[in-house]
C-alpha cells in the first residue's frame, strides 16, 4: 500500500501520473520493487490513470528492469541527460551506451518509451541532433529537450542559451525522425505536459495482452 501517492491520484483525479525518485543505489534492487509496487497501487486505485515512470539505470542490475516492466507502466521514461561526448562528465556513474541499451530493451517489450536531455552544457547543435537520432533509434516514441539552468554554483555552469532558431531546428529534426510526440523548448523538463505527450501515443501502445 502506498497511501500518499494513491490519495494524491484520487484527490486530484489525475488522468496521468509521473512517478520518479532519487537514485536508490543503496538498495539491492536499486529501488525497482518500489517502482513496481507504486505502479500497481495506482493502477488498482485508479484504473483510468496512466502511469509514467522515470527511472535511473539501476546500475545495470539484471532483475531491476523486468521487475518494473512486469507492473506494466503506460510510459517508461529514462533520460539520456546530455550528448554522447559530455555524458561521462555530466553523469559520472552512468554510461551513454548503457542508457541507450535500457531504452532498446524497454521498447522491445512494446512499452511506450520516452527519453530526453538538457541543452547548454557545452554541446553543439549538431551533437544535439545526433543525440535525438540515437534516442529514436532505440524505438523511443516520446522526446523532451529543454534548456539546462544551473541550480547552484556547485553544479556545472551554463555554457550556452539556445535561440528560437535552434529550437526550431531541434523540433524539425524530431519531426523528421518520426517521434509520436515531442516537447522541445527552453522551459521543457522531462515531465513537461507528460499527459499531453502520452495522449499522442495512447492508441498506439503495443503492450502484449495479458493472459
Amino acid at each position: 500500500e502506498i497511501p500518499g501517492i494513491v490519495r494524491t491520484v484520487r484527490e486530484f483525479s489525475l488522468t496521468h501520473a509521473v512517478i520518479t525518485s532519487v537514485t536508490r543505489d543503496d538498495l539491492p534492487d536499486g529501488g525497482a520493487n518500489h517502482f513496481a509496487n507504486v505502479i500497481r497501487a495506482v493502477h488498482e486505485a485508479s484504473p483510468s490513470t496512466g502511469v509514467e515512470v522515470l527511472t535511473p539505470d539501476f546500475l545495470r542490475k539484471p532483475d531491476a528492469l523486468p521487475t518494473v516492466l512486469a507492473a506494466r507502466p503506460e510510459v517508461y521514461a529514462h533520460n539520456m541527460e546530455t550528448v554522447r561526448r559530455l555524458h561521462k562528465s555530466v553523469r559520472k556513474t552512468g554510461s551513454y551506451e548503457v542508457s541507450l541499451d535500457l531504452l532498446r530493451r524497454v521498447a522491445a517489450t512494446g512499452a511506450i518509451v520516452k527519453s530526453g536531455f538538457m541543452t547548454g552544457l557545452g554541446e553543439s547543435l549538431e551533437e544535439i541532433l545526433e543525440g535525438i537520432a540515437d534516442i529514436r533509434a532505440t524505438g523511443a516514441r516520446l522526446l523532451t529537450v529543454g534548456q539546462y539552468l544551473r541550480p547552484s554554483i556547485h553544479q556545472a555552469p551554463v555554457e550556452r542559451y539556445y535561440e528560437e532558431s535552434d529550437w526550431e531546428a531541434i523540433r524539425a529534426r524530431a519531426n523528421d525522425l518520426g517521434f509520436d510526440g515531442a516537447a522541445i523548448g527552453p522551459f521543457v523538463r522531462s515531465s513537461y505536459r507528460a499527459g499531453d505527450l502520452f495522449s499522442q501515443t495512447r492508441r498506439k501502445s503495443s503492450w502484449p495482452s495479458s493472459s
